[in-house]
């Protein structure tokens, strides 16, 4: 039956806007409007009161939610753009999860809860250290983080200060949960204590310096990969290297003792270079003066070899005269290579003792040539007869 006509049971012979039902026609749109105000003003406190009353209630109430609605359209106008500085890089999420990277700028995204953003520092290089804190007077030593063992099992003190930035804002934001300096700090004392394991104390001291910091930048740079951290190291630097305070003076007495040995080696290898070459050149001398040698005996054997030749043709020619020839050659050349000295003694038999050998060493120290013409001594043999019959060689001195 139609829920319009007379006596319908279904709605208690009314219609569905609360009228007793009949003929009464459609029902009155100002009059729902006005209900509905209504019961807008008794939400705000407007229920009671005449008609007129509850008619500017109704109003008032009505321009309070639009009031209201701006304001949140405002904020949420506000919050729903955001500017990004310079070296700075903002990751916008939807309902927490990953939506974008934006870069320096004014951006626009859905206002709160529906998107936010986290803006990072990714051009900003920081610094943590390890082994040590920068105090304002000073460096404090942190022996927990500093002390390590060596492969000679060695325990040895070392500080090392690691530069970073963030490179990849989003596995930044998502992979690392604890703050940033804990975790470079966490991967670093991994890395330089598995080098320092693998390495003897003499080479982490003296020469593998720059090669630990080397190996440890490439292996915190492969550790900080494989977490996803979104981290690039800059640098590594080791700062100092040294022995615990309790076994320093020992272990310095040893490194002195290794920079002598190393000292004198330098010393012996420049000492050979300097004497071999030398040793070398005379050498070379010694070889060239022999061949030298060996040529001018040849040549005198040979030219002695042609003389004898020549002698002994002249010999078979006249032997006589060649063997006097020969005979005074040999006296001529023996007294020329000796000191003499030749008295002329005419007459008497007295003997008067000289000592010649004084004389001659006399004169020799004074640089007197006995040699030289004078009214007492002669050079040599005369080629007179008579003269070369009264004159004697002297006997040399210790002969």
């Amino acid at each position: 039956m139609p829920w319009n006509q007379p006596g319908s049971s279904g709605n208690g012979g009314k219609d569905p806007w609360g009228q007793p039902g009949g003929d009464k026609g459609p029902p009155d749109l100002d009059e729902i409007l006005r209900r509905v105000q209504r019961r807008f003003g008794g939400l705000f406190g407007g229920g009671g009161g005449s008609s007129s009353s509850r008619g500017s209630a109704g109003g008032g109430a009505g321009g309070a939610v639009i009031v209201l609605l701006l304001a949140l359209l405002a904020v949420a106008a506000w919050d729903s753009w955001y500017r990004v500085v310079e070296g700075q890089e903002a990751v916008v999420l939807r309902f927490g999860q990953y939506k974008e990277t934006t870069g320096p700028g004014l951006h626009f995204r859905w206002p709160r809860p529906i998107e936010s953003h986290e803006i990072l520092d990714t051009q900003r290089v920081k610094t943590v250290t390890v082994g040590y804190r920068d105090t304002g007077r000073g460096q404090t030593a942190i022996p927990k983080e500093a002390l390590m063992l060596t492969m000679d099992e060695n325990i040895i003190e070392l500080r090392l200060a690691v530069q970073y930035r963030i490179l990849e804002p989003k596995d930044f934001l998502f992979h690392v949960s604890e703050p940033e300096d804990v975790v470079v700090r966490t991967a670093t004392e991994s890395a330089v204590r598995e080098i320092v394991g693998k390495s003897t104390m003499d080479f982490v001291i003296t020469t593998g310096r720059a090669e630990i910091v080397q190996k440890t930048h490439l292996l915190l740079q492969d550790m900080l990969k494989r977490y996803q951290s979104g981290i690039e190291l800059v640098t590594v630097e080791l700062q100092d290297a040294k022995f615990p305070p309790e076994v320093k003076a020992a272990f310095d007495d040893a490194v002195k003792a290794r920079e002598d040995e190393q000292r004198l080696k330098n010393e012996a290898e420049a000492y050979a270079n300097d004497i071999i070459p030398k040793a070398r050149g005379r050498g070379a001398r010694l070889v060239q003066q022999g061949e030298g040698y060996k040529a001018s005996v040849l040549a005198r054997a040979e030219g002695d070899a042609r003389r004898f030749e020549s002698i002994l043709t002249e010999y078979r020619k006249a032997p006589e005269i060649t063997r006097k020839r020969l005979y005074l050659e040999a006296i001529e050349e023996m007294l020329s290579n000796s000191s003499k000295v030749l008295i002329d003694q005419k007459g008497g038999n007295n003997i008067l003792y000289l000592p010649l050998d004084r004389i001659v060493q006399q004169r020799e120290a004074t640089g007197v040539d006995l040699n030289a013409p004078g009214p007492s001594t002669s050079t040599g043999p005369t080629n007179s007869p008579g003269e070369r019959g009264r004159l004697r060689p002297s006997r040399r001195t210790g002969r």
